[in-house]
């Protein structure tokens, strides 16, 4: 697929004020805990046998979506779970077949993902002046376009990666960083406009490449669509604006600390955090992309001698914050990535790697960003602003039965860990 390919020369020059921003950053108590597996967790029911074709049929109403659990409150005392969040900007299937790859990773190790799709990679190349971009003019993207065999293997991919339980978010279309009518520029009406192109890509991509027989998206998009991560990561507080007003739950745009999350302008704040960075003295921004310019620079396939070492040190990076984070406040990890081959690979080598490590260790839920946002609505604000005291790496002094004594209050109706409605 011609498209994700070509992300590389649009992000690398693009993002490096990410990479620099990134390099100047800076075994609990279980008492009391009730271990709640994904497997114990009660499933949303799968997609209906009855299909609702929506618009030209590019996607359709099936039903909940399966292999979602119930999210709960937690009880008194209870230690909370270690969230993990895998996320993947692009999201499309090419001749690496990366997506099909850590789709087969996520099913092994019991988890699921979240996958921000750029919308014009559902857009063949001899229709791209259909995309008008904020601030460029038509048939314009830093990031190209696809073709007919590129978008039917795409479109394969988040089928059915929707329908085991991930996530698919938007990481809009064009792809413009910095000046010159960058994201970072646009207003917020030229972010709403962006969003609505890239939903409309979405759910007409039969009509844009004449797949008329193929199977539909089995989601709507104008409800599966709550989150996204803005390109090279800028322009985040025009996107939130815009993003709030059109029913967005969350962003992933800004850079955190490892802290329990809050809410921004409406959303949760959900941003790539930062984490160890093996052999130096400052931290890293959680994300393939960053690790590569702080070891190799622009040159997207640098001296291969150094691949080996630089892969081992994001996996180590990633591993070390996970483990303050597991033994210590529990903040959810937000890890970002591409699906590309930088350096020889050794990037998707390391993020499986993490993946196989901590997936399927004890209380380590790994999932998408909408099942986090699921559960951090069904909790308590109190037990929540109670998380937020804890600083990186900082475990309860007294244990967490101690610290989340107080009981938590009672779910509103129909509100998210709310118990459910008894049958008559």
């Amino acid at each position: 697929m011609a498209a994700t390919h070509r992300i590389a020369a649009g992000t690398v020059v693009a993002a490096v004020c990410v990479a620099s921003l990134a390099g100047c950053g800076a075994g609990a108590d279980g008492t009391g805990e009730r271990e709640r597996s994904r497997e114990k967790a009660e499933p949303a029911p799968g997609p209906k046998s009855v299909v609702r074709l929506i618009g030209d049929g590019s996607t359709a109403y099936t039903g909940a979506q399966p292999h979602l659990p119930r999210p709960e409150r937690l009880e008194p005392g209870e230690k909370p779970p270690q969230f993990v969040v895998f996320s993947w900007d692009g999201a499309g299937e090419d001749s690496q077949k990366l997506f099909s790859r850590f789709r087969e990773v996520a099913r092994k190790n019991d988890a699921t993902m979240t996958y921000f799709l750029s919308g014009v990679y559902l857009l063949p190349e001899e229709k791209r002046d259909l995309y008008h971009p904020p601030r460029h003019s038509p048939g314009r993207s830093d990031i190209g376009f696809n073709d007919r065999q590129g978008i039917a293997d795409t479109v394969q991919q988040l089928r059915l990666a929707w329908l085991e339980g991930n996530e698919i978010g938007t990481h809009f279309n064009g792809h413009f960083c910095g000046s010159g009518g960058g994201v970072g520029e646009w207003s917020v009406a030229e972010w709403k406009d962006e969003i609505r192109q890239a939903k409309r890509f979405v759910k007409t991509w039969k009509t844009n490449t004449g797949l008329k027989d193929a199977a539909p998206l089995p989601f709507d998009y104008d409800e599966e669509l709550i989150g996204a991560r803005t390109p090279c990561l800028e322009g985040q507080e025009n996107f939130m604006e815009a993003a709030r007003d059109l029913g967005f739950r969350y962003d992933t745009s800004g850079v955190n600390p490892q802290v329990w999350p809050k809410r921004k302008q409406g959303l949760w704040d959900l941003s790539l955090q930062l984490v160890p960075f093996p052999g130096h003295s400052f931290e890293q921004l959680a994300m393939d992309y960053n690790f590569m310019v702080n070891q190799s620079g622009t040159a997207t396939q640098g001296d291969p001698a150094q691949h080996e070492r630089w892969g081992d040190q994001m996996r180590d990076g990633l591993l070390q914050g996970f483990e303050r984070a597991y033994r210590g406040n529990r903040a959810p990890l937000i890890i970002g990535n591409h699906f590309e081959s930088w350096n020889g690979g050794t990037y998707m080598r390391a993020v499986e790697e993490v993946v196989e490590t901590v997936c399927t260790k004890s209380e380590v839920r790994c999932v998408s960003f909408r099942q986090l946002v699921d559960w951090l609505d069904a909790q308590d604000p109190k037990t929540l602003a109670k998380l937020r005291t804890l600083d990186v790496g900082e475990a309860p002094q007294q244990g967490w039965k101690s610290f989340l004594s107080a009981a938590p209050a009672p779910a509103p109706k129909g509100a998210p860990g709310a118990p459910a409605k008894k049958k008559r």
